[in-house]
């Protein structure tokens, strides 16, 4: 299998990826995107799962040309509501949601990665291709795993890529150990006592109380944990309030945390309210908080990287992949990997000079399709080579 193998798909990925990114479609309701994946996995003479994790998940497997263990391949589908500002032929046809994470053209990637593996199966061992639904929030990882995305049979390692406008094309990164943050949610209700602004005496300001919570809270890294072990706490939603005469009752608070020590994951809750109990307490307020754990923190197997360098350098050459740090953002792919060894790296699809270079999540975010020769290569690669280690 090489890389111009890959590249006699060019076209096809190309049409499956824009297929995708004009009918874009949120965490869960991914019914025409599983539609037009069983059918192109059909096409194959593959025999796609039953609809799994809330009826928009499938699997499949690809199996070798003799037994042996059994490795996966994940691509999420989901969308994000986002509306795109992009102005080419396959934009998005659906108001107020776009595929401006990429999840389009894994899926496109792992689709190309089934026809490269449909048409030389391993020698040993098969392969499962995950495609998984809503892991923009919606922790559909769990789901798959829990409706037996890793049995039936017993899935022994896993791999994927996520497209990343921060590299180049052509080349991919990978951080072995903690590779992305444990990303939790938290809500906190500062409760005042409302009142007119010209008698703030009579009152309890939860304005006010408020803005000294938010502050008191960034104590937490700064003061009370250790300055090597990376640690975000954000409040991104700040709501209350009624006229600008008016002493508010109440404010809300919407934040995350981002930690990728479990054992500081674990403490957080606490931390948050001692703070946030202090502050209310001394300045006359009341609040409740609600913590609620999100996705895990992703740990690549250091043991799968060997793997991958190898993958990278048959099929792209040296010096295309690099160890980087971790990121502080989230990533379901977490729940696979805390399952069974795992492995998720980056690949470049920035082009510079064609203006491709805006994050994830932007409303203008695009890719160069070039890159999905690429990653349809390196994911029917990893399966083999895992496989024929194995």
């Amino acid at each position: 299998m090489t890389l111009a193998d890959a590249d006699d798909l060019r076209a096809d990925l190309v049409s499956w990826r824009r297929a995708l990114h004009a009918q874009p479609e949120l965490s869960y309701q991914e019914v025409r995107t599983a539609a037009f994946v069983r059918e192109q996995l059909e096409r194959l003479g593959l025999r796609p799962s039953p609809p799994l994790a809330g009826g928009t998940g499938l699997t499949c497997l690809i199996e070798g040309r003799a037994d042996g263990p059994t490795v996966a391949l994940r691509a999420d589908m989901d969308a994000l509501p986002i509306s795109e500002q992009n102005e080419v032929p396959y934009a998005s046809t659906v108001p107020g949601v776009g595929h401006m994470c990429g999840h389009d053209a894994h899926t496109a990637m792992l689709l190309g990665a089934a026809t490269l593996l449909a048409r030389r199966p391993p020698a040993r061992g098969h392969v499962k291709l995950l495609f998984q639904p809503a892991e923009e929030g919606g922790a559909g990882a769990a789901r798959m795993i829990a409706d037996g995305a890793l049995e039936s049979p017993a899935v022994k390692a896993i791999f994927a890529l996520h497209v990343f406008p921060g590299v180049e094309v052509g080349h991919l990164t990978v951080c072995p150990g903690p590779a992305t943050a444990a990303s939790d949610a938290f809500d906190v209700e500062v409760i005042g006592r409302g009142g007119h602004a010209a008698h703030p005496h009579q009152a309890v300001d939860a304005v006010a109380v408020a803005a000294q919570v938010i502050g008191a809270l960034q104590h937490v890294v700064s003061r009370q944990t250790d300055p090597l072990t990376p640690l975000v706490l954000t409040v991104g939603r700040v709501q209350g309030g009624f006229a600008r005469n008016v002493i508010a009752p109440s404010v809300r608070l919407e934040g995350t945390a981002r930690s990728l020590d479990p054992a500081l994951r674990e403490r957080l809750p606490a931390l948050l309210e001692r703070i946030i109990a202090g502050v209310t307490g001394a300045l006359g307020a009341t609040y409740e908080l609600a913590y609620q754990q999100g996705y895990p923190s992703t740990r690549n197997d250091p043991a799968l990287v060997p793997v991958l360098a190898d993958t990278v350098e048959a099929l792209l050459g040296s010096g295309r992949l690099k160890e980087v740090p971790p990121s502080m953002g989230g990533e379901d792919f977490a729940f696979y990997a805390e399952r069974i060894p795992g492995l998720i790296a980056r690949l470049g699809v920035r082009n510079e000079a064609r203006g491709l270079v805006h994050p994830l999540h932007h409303p203008r975010f695009d890719l160069d399709e070039d890159a999905l020769p690429l990653g349809a290569a390196v994911l029917a690669q990893l399966a083999t080579r895992w496989l024929e280690a194995a």
